[in-house]
Order: C-alpha cells, then sequence, then structure tokens
C-alpha cells in the first residue's frame, strides 16, 4: 500500500510564505506529478512529504497513519535526487544496497533484492564498476536502484532527468514509464519540463505561487484547463492568451492552441505578418505579428512560408477558452 493524504499543508521560511494550504489524495498506484514554474513550491512540497523538511501547520498522512513527527527513513519512502548522491567509492552493487545494509538486512537478501533491481533496469553488466565508469543515464538508473531495493510505500523523484541530456532524458523516462507498470508502486514525481508530466502522470498537480491551481489527468488540463495559468503553462508551444478587450470579447483573455488556428495566403479573421519560421520536421511553427500582439500557429507537417510574409489566421471558434478578470475559465 502507498496512499499519501496531503491535509491544509503550510509551510514558511521566515516570514516567506512557500506552500499556503495544500490539500491534495494520491491513491495506492497512482502516478502522480507535480509540475509548475521555479518557486511554486513543487520540491518544498515534496521534502515535506519526504520527512526532509518540516511543516509549518497541516499533516502529512501515509497509508492512513499520520507521520508528521516520523523520521524520514522510517516512512518507508525512497527518494531519488536530481543530483545521483552516489558514493564514487562503492560498486554499483554496493551502491544499491548500501541502503539495506546499514538496515542490518541480511547479506541473502541483499543479494536477491540487489538482484531483482539490476535485472530490472539492465545494471548487470555494470555491478562492479564505480559510479566514475558510468554515463550519467546509468548513475541515474543506479540511484533509481537504489530506491527499488528498499521496496518503499512511497517513490519520490525531484528531479531526476534535468541532469541528462535529451536522448537521454527520453530513454530514462521510458524505463520508469516501464517501471511504474512493472511496480505498480506509488509514485510522486517533481519537475518544471511539462513534457515529462503529460507522457508519465495518470495525474498531474499544477502549482502556483504555493497553491494548487488544478488536478487531473493529462489530457484534462490540456482540453479543460480551469485557469489562465494553466491553459498557459500546460502545452508546447504554449496556448496564445489574447486580450479580450482588443478582440472585442467580453472576457478579459481569450486562449487559443497554436493548433487550432488555420492560415491562409488570402483571407481569415486575423491579418498577420511572418516574424519566423520553425521546421520541425513533423510540425512547423508560424511565429506571426498582428494588431492585437504575437500569435503563435503550429502546422502539421512541412509548409513553406517566408519571414515578412503576410499571411490571414482564422481560430476554431469551438477550441477557444475565454477568463475572466481572475484568471478563471469562463463557463458558457
Amino acid at each position: 500500500m502507498g496512499s499519501l493524504k496531503i491535509q491544509d499543508i503550510r509551510k514558511s521560511f521566515g516570514h516567506v510564505d512557500v506552500l499556503k494550504g495544500i490539500d491534495l489524495e494520491v491513491e495506492d498506484g497512482e502516478f502522480v506529478i507535480f509540475v509548475g514554474p521555479s518557486g511554486c513550491g513543487k520540491s518544498t512540497l515534496l521534502r515535506v512529504i519526504a520527512g526532509l523538511e518540516d511543516a509549518t501547520s497541516g499533516d502529512i498522512l501515509i497509508d492512513g497513519k499520520r507521520v508528521n513527527n516520523t523520521p524520514p527513513a522510517k516512512r518507508g519512502i525512497a527518494m531519488v535526487f536530481q543530483t545521483y548522491a552516489l558514493y564514487p567509492h562503492l560498486t554499483v552493487r554496493d551502491n544499491m544496497g548500501l541502503g539495506l545494509k546499514q538496515a542490518g538486512k541480511p547479506a541473502a537478501e541483499i543479494k536477491e533484492r540487489t538482484a531483482i533491481a539490476s535485472a530490472m533496469l539492465s545494471l548487470d553488466d555494470y555491478l562492479e564498476r564505480r559510479p566514475s565508469e558510468l554515463s550519467g543515464g546509468q548513475r541515474q538508473r543506479v540511484a533509481i536502484g537504489r530506491a527499488i531495493v528498499r521496496e518503499p510505500e512511497l517513490f519520490l523523484f525531484d528531479e531526476p532527468l534535468s541532469n541528462l541530456d535529451a536522448a537521454l532524458r527520453v530513454n530514462t523516462r521510458l524505463e520508469i514509464a516501464r517501471l511504474h507498470r512493472q511496480l505498480k508502486a506509488t509514485m510522486i514525481y517533481v519537475t518544471h519540463d511539462q513534457v515529462e508530466a503529460m507522457t508519465l502522470a495518470d495525474k498531474i498537480v499544477v502549482l502556483n505561487k504555493g497553491r494548487i491551481e488544478q488536478v487531473g489527468t493529462p489530457m484534462e488540463l490540456y482540453n479543460n484547463p480551469q485557469t489562465v495559468f494553466v491553459a498557459g503553462f500546460i502545452g508546447s508551444p504554449q496556448m496564445n492568451l489574447i486580450d479580450g478587450g482588443k478582440l472585442g470579447d467580453t472576457a478579459k483573455t481569450v486562449g487559443i492552441r497554436p493548433e487550432h488556428i488555420q492560415v491562409s495566403a488570402k483571407e481569415g479573421t486575423w491579418k498577420g505578418s511572418v516574424i519566423h519560421v520553425e521546421h520541425l520536421g513533423a510540425d512547423t511553427i508560424l511565429y506571426l505579428q498582428t494588431e492585437f500582439g504575437p500569435l503563435t500557429v503550429r502546422l502539421f507537417g512541412e509548409h513553406d512560408y517566408e519571414v515578412d510574409g503576410v499571411l490571414y489566421a482564422t481560430p476554431d471558434k469551438g477550441r477557444t477558452y475565454r477568463f475572466d478578470a481572475e484568471g478563471k475559465i469562463v463557463r458558457s
């Protein structure tokens, strides 16, 4: 079991309120990702769950048990950090089994658990190597293996892929997804990278300025953002957010995703000048300057448009979003 309940968690550093009343429930076996910009409180919240930071107020319950005063080592958690935190003088095998050795587990049990984790992570060929002999991706797999051998109630990941290059991030992301399916464990994962969030999570928690903006599945957040912040944060390229007044709209802000806009050289709703073109192979991204400001358009496939050329953009009216002065979605 690995359920988690967070009740009105607040955390302050001096006069600075970092977490401002967080309520959240995570079901056993869920893969939940905390996402948001730098400084939103996501890593602090993870550290409070782990017991590495004390909450100013509120409760943390793991499997229904309040753990506010329980030391990190006894919370039934394992944490994978942004930095690998491996001991350079120990082999991969010994790094993975060190926590069990320190806990006084029998040598046979340590060997068995290490072998299982090593096989899961394809580390059998590297067990006698030291961290300096491994690539960044291999080191991160060792750090994940060290967590797996503990058989925790909760896995906590704090931006584990941020030190890897693009190709390794993709590969390691796939390995983490596979591990989740295989272990059926509860995982809480912090990232600022919304692509990681969209591709890995069962449920995404979007944080902003110490509060939860919205909780939902990746596609719920993408298709039904409840605030202008979520609308602008989830999705790449970012949703176009236009001043409603400049469009003659009653809403404060009008949102339209780049892929929900069509362009024509002859006619359309908005006239714009092409200021940049990105050819990405499968997609073409156009950046237009219009009378109401910049506009991003995503076209599928290869399209040949010239910078400074004039185009007309037409939004799909059925796929626009309207937000009020408080940044909340306006219901139709």
